[in-house]
């Protein structure tokens, strides 16, 4: 989160710098008298905006992207112990937990699509979430919008010596590629937010 953290103190600090030029054209109106001055304008006000905002959309997306941010919802907070329930039947545990995926951008490896404008695709529906939580009525229970997507998993299994070779993919592999066959069906035992307080956890090697 350091390389955020800088991207966002960049982000103010041209925006702080475009107000103050946005501020100094309009209180010094003079100044866009001269050709120097109308360039000056055009840059605050146009130029920077655009560059700012641009910047700025980049830094959030990167940022929104991290577990941190997806476990910031107190809705979400039995979904983050999950990931350290100590069962290997629990899959998202158990790619938590041996690295199978980034540790700090769990949440969208596995919960985003692929596809060309995946990124922004997922975060405009997410968008539905932030308002839900703020303003709307958070449900009992949460679900998914649709299916599991087999491609999310294949995204990173598909190729791997352990899938591949595993008796089992191999009898359904077809199946699964064209979504015939769920992954879910043999590894059902997914974040189980239900009984995860009663469960014992893993802490990551500590006492």
């Amino acid at each position: 989160m350091a390389n955020l953290g800088g991207g966002f103190s960049a982000v103010a600090f041209a925006a702080a710098v475009t107000i103050a030029l946005i501020a100094l054209v309009v209180l010094r109106p003079s100044l866009v008298a001269a050709r120097g001055g109308k360039v000056l304008a055009f840059i605050a006000f146009l130029v920077l905006p655009v560059l700012v905002t641009a910047t700025g959309l980049n830094v959030h997306m990167e940022s929104s992207k991290s577990t941190a941010f997806c476990l910031s919802c107190h809705v979400m907070a039995p979904y983050g112990r999950s990931l350290y329930v100590d069962d290997k039947d629990h899959l998202p545990a158990q790619h938590f937990q041996n690295n199978r995926i980034p540790r700090d951008h769990a949440c969208f490896t596995c919960h985003t699509t692929y596809t060309l404008f995946g990124d922004y695709r997922a975060k405009l529906v997410g968008l539905r979430h932030v308002y839900v939580n703020y303003l709307g009525t958070i449900p009992r229970q949460i679900k998914l919008y649709q299916p599991y997507n087999n491609r999310e998993c294949l995204h990173c299994h598909a190729g791997g010596r352990s899938f591949e070779e595993n008796d089992v993919h191999q009898a359904v592999r077809q199946d699964l590629g064209a979504g015939k066959t769920s992954c879910l069906e043999c590894h059902g035992t997914v974040h189980d937010v239900a009984n995860v307080d009663r469960l014992r956890l893993w802490h990551g090697g500590k006492p």
